[in-house]
């Protein structure tokens, strides 16, 4: 029997977080183009009957945090908001043009970026623009992620007022040393006041954001760190494996590998930050999120309702999620399409009329079949097929990789299912990479994923 830590050191490999499948770097552009795009969205949008998720990436903030793997502009100069703002309007606005209705909007999420970074007034004229015109659906959730130094009483309460329910904080760690190096300084101070002020307003779900695996980071620290999360009580907690990728983001650059936990020290803040989150009185859901009993993620995940999209992990089952704004992604279930990523592109070509695609992909049948087990598998832990609808080899070749998973402990497998095991939760990424008919076929010669620790 291989023991504990062998079986962590086998699976420390490269792996998709599994936002999409197939991921990104596994699209194939051939398939894709803007006519096909929008006939596939048509289709979706009109059969969708829970609405749709709009995602906005406002990719502005007033420095750089090293740490970040997003897609960030970082500026002072403040006039950059409206001109933006008014390119993603009109971005929706041929949207719509080409659906030929205005659909029911369930879900609004602003993410970049910092969204904190524009003023209270240009949101407002944002989510106006946006909902105007528009019908929302009567479970409709707005959520919005915020740095605690420049989210001010004004964002909280006119977000509030136009329907901001749920609120994000980008934490990572208190420890003054690893806020120095990684550029991200905001005091516990700072974080309790917005926590408390925006339950004040009504706010109803609070999401802390922290991270293990960040330079200089200690057990010691992020202990202390986590305690003091505890005592804000957020009812979400986004516990994030760092993701070292300086070949994609040079700011990681700024500090060397020799300055990053070493692989028992990473697997150490791990178990540990778990283990105090969980005797926190917090619950694991699917992979690095944990909530309160109290909150709706807590209870979807318990109904089966549990979803998971670029956004990450969320309640609201929509088949349709339309990104808008610089890099952003969308989805109808059967293709997906990526915004270019230069800020001065994208305004050029929204302001000549056209949608800002810079790429995309037409899912295939067995791309449909292989998406639904790895979504289960992120959501529900489990998932099933049936013969021969189901099968084809693509989709056996992925039932064979689980054996050597079932041998490992990591999965229980059976001719018809698979389903993780409690200590297979943290291998959540390689058992979905088993069913990853894309990767295996096109390994790559160079690391284009985090490592999966």
């Amino acid at each position: 029997m291989i023991n504990s830590s062998s079986i962590t050191d086998k699976y420390r490999v490269a792996a998709p977080r599994y936002t999409s499948y197939p991921t990104v770097p596994f699209w194939d552009e051939r398939s894709f183009n803007e006519g096909k795009w929008i006939d596939k969205l048509i289709t979706a949008t009109n059969n969708s009957k829970e609405g749709i998720s709009l995602y906005v990436h406002l990719p502005y903030c007033e420095s750089l945090c090293t740490y970040c793997g997003c897609n960030t502009r970082i500026t002072k100069n403040h006039g950059v908001e409206i001109p933006y703002i008014k390119a993603v309007l009109k971005e929706w606005t041929i949207y719509t043009a080409h659906l030929g209705m205005v659909p029911v909007i369930k879900e609004i999420h602003l993410g970049g970026g910092t969204p904190t970074f524009f003023s209270p007034e240009n949101l407002e004229l944002l989510i106006n623009g946006l909902v105007g015109p528009s019908g929302l659906h009567e479970e409709a959730v707005f959520s919005l992620e915020a740095h605690p130094n420049n989210t001010t009483d004004e964002h909280l309460a006119l977000l509030y007022k136009l329907g901001f329910k749920r609120l994000s904080l980008g934490i990572q760690d208190f420890d003054k040393k690893v806020q120095a190096i990684i550029n991200r300084v905001q005091t516990y101070k700072s974080v309790e006041l917005i926590t408390k002020k925006a339950r004040k307003l009504g706010y109803q779900s609070i999401n802390y954001d922290l991270i293990y695996g960040l330079p200089l980071q200690t057990l010691n620290g992020l202990s202390k760190t986590i305690k003091s999360v505890l005592k804000l009580k957020p009812d979400r907690i986004a516990f994030y494996s760092y993701a070292h990728v300086p070949w994609v983001k040079p700011g990681q650059r700024k500090y060397t590998e020799d300055q990053l936990p070493s692989v028992d020290l990473k697997k150490g803040l791990y178990e540990m930050g778990r283990a105090q989150l969980i005797e926190g009185g917090y619950f694991e859901i699917g992979m690095d999120h944990f909530s309160l009993k109290t909150d709706s993620l807590y209870n979807a995940e318990r109904e089966g309702k549990l979803h998971r999209n670029f956004m990450g992990y969320t309640e609201q089952p929509s088949s349709v999620l339309i990104g808008l704004g610089v890099s952003s992604i969308s989805d109808c279930w059967t293709a997906f399409a990526q915004n270019v990523k230069s800020v001065e592109e994208y305004i050029s070509l929204v302001e000549s009329g056209e949608l800002p695609l810079s790429k995309g992909h037409i899912l295939n049948e067995t791309d449909l079949v292989i998406r639904k087990h790895i979504l289960n598998l992120m959501c529900k832990g489990h998932t099933s097929w049936k013969k021969p609808e189901e099968m084809d080899d693509k989709v056996e070749d992925g039932i064979r990789r689980m054996k050597w998973l079932a041998q490992d402990g990591l999965v229980m497998l059976s001719d018809y299912d698979v389903r993780v095991t409690e200590y297979g939760k943290k291998f959540l990424r390689n058992i979905c990479m088993a069913f990853d008919a894309r990767l295996w076929a096109n390994v790559p010669s160079t690391q284009i994923f985090s490592l999966a620790d």
